[in-house]
């Protein structure tokens, strides 16, 4: 059976946890497959709303088992206060698998991302603060904690003693901080490891024989496809690759065994923190979109900047995940809407763009070029099929379809499970 990859296509918060809860019945596993806390996904089932930052989206389906893959980053104290959280409502969370080859978020990683970013100023980058990345940065320069190093202390005492010996002269001779001590930090994390034991497993042996047993694994990414290391809008990126080609290796899946790669695309355009943004509005329509659409990030509550449905964006989604299927959310948002802007192209210096622009000044630089379509009034968070849909709003959804690149299956008009018209199955 296949591997099915879950991908943002904008800046992130698009709505990936509405469409992991819609499948979640349909699938055997759902798997993180990379970023962190940094992150969250809004799921709402009857009259409850559930905020995730560092679970799958699948821990709210009993028959599914969630996974945390190798590719994300773990602050096991978020962690626990999440599963007791979801415990204490009444959600079994005991199916839960860990990759013991998933890093750790540490003391210092946090201390770290908050000094650097006061430091940069007007540079900074819009980092959530949660250590996320200075934990890949470690990953990626060797000098990383995993979670099988807490279940041996010796190993984890000499990995702390290299780590605090250049991160506390770090802290204190350039940024003026106090230092941190190994002994309370070597306790703590190993108060963790018993706490973990249970649920840590190697996930991608787990996940390969569910795949050769007939199995179904869906791949949860976070962020978004202009959110990734490399192919975002850097240096305002995450620190992972949360489009398609992250999902094979911060799964330990082999590429050939993703057979679909779904991408979700909001009905118009958000992003959190700094970095070019063309349809930005920064007036009373953005405003207005921020209000109808609640758009607040779920991790961490900031306004989320909001502007029109970018077309540019979504074709350069669909060529760099291989996207074969679209779910467009939050469709019901332009309600009221007399006329309803898109972005088909960009204005570069008189230069028409149809395509992102390949350098960062020229992206910078890029005004939006719109084409308007006919909005409607009619209230549609109680439409149940596709050709229930105001004429207008079907016609809206078809000229996104086609300029995208890929046909969209599923639509979003509500944020309740049963708010959503599917057109194609995404299994």
């Amino acid at each position: 059976m296949p591997a099915i990859t879950l991908v943002g296509a904008q800046w992130g918060d698009e709505g990936k946890g509405k469409a992991t809860d819609l499948v979640g019945s349909r699938v055997d596993y759902v798997v993180r497959y990379q970023g962190g806390n940094n992150a969250g996904h809004t799921v709402v089932i009857g009259d409850q709303k559930y905020a995730l930052h560092l679970l799958p989206s699948g821990i709210l389906s009993p028959e599914v088992v969630p996974v945390i893959a190798n590719g994300v980053v773990i602050d096991p104290g978020v962690l626990f206060e999440e599963l007791n959280g979801l415990n204490e409502r009444g959600v079994d969370t005991s199916r839960l698998l860990i990759s013991a080859n998933a890093h750790l978020i540490m003391p210092y990683h946090r201390a770290l991302d908050k000094v650097s970013e006061r430091f940069l100023g007007k540079g900074k980058i819009g980092t959530t603060g949660r250590g996320i990345g200075p934990t890949y940065a470690d990953k990626i320069s060797r000098a990383g904690v995993r979670v099988q190093d807490m279940f041996d202390e010796g190993i984890l005492r000499k990995k702390l003693e290299l780590a605090l010996h250049e991160k506390n002269q770090i802290l204190t001779k350039v940024f003026n901080r106090r230092g941190l001590d190994l002994d309370i930090i070597l306790n703590e994390y190993l108060g963790y490891a018993e706490l973990l034991r249970p649920y840590v497993a190697d996930t991608s042996l787990v996940l390969n024989k569910a795949l050769d047993e007939g199995k179904t694994v869906y791949l949860e990414g976070s962020q978004g496809t202009l959110l990734d290391i490399d192919h975002g809008t850097y240096p305002f990126v995450t620190s992972s690759s949360p489009t398609a080609g992250g999902a094979s290796s911060g799964s330990g899946i082999g590429p050939t065994r993703i057979t679909k790669v779904v991408g979700i695309l909001k009905a118009y355009t958000t992003r959190v923190g700094s970095g070019p943004f063309p349809t930005e509005l920064e007036d009373e329509w953005g405003q207005w979109l921020r209000t109808q659409g609640h758009e607040y990030g779920v991790t961490t509550g900031r306004n989320r900047r909001c502007g029109w449905f970018d077309a540019p964006i979504a074709r350069y989604a669909t060529r760099v995940n291989g996207i074969t299927d679209f779910f467009l959310t939050k469709l019901d948002v332009l309600s009221g809407l007399e006329r309803i802007p898109v972005c088909v192209g960009y204005d570069v210096d008189g230069t028409r763009h149809d395509e992102i622009p390949m350098t960062q000044t020229d992206f910078h630089h890029a005004q939006p070029v719109y084409e308007h379509f006919e909005g409607w009034n009619d209230d549609i968070t109680n439409v149940r099929s596709f050709e229930e849909l105001p004429k207008a709003a079907q016609n809206y959804v078809r000229a996104l379809e086609e300029m995208s690149g890929a046909p969209i299956s599923a639509i979003g008009v509500g944020p309740g499970r049963d708010q959503t018209l599917e057109l194609r199955s995404l299994v």
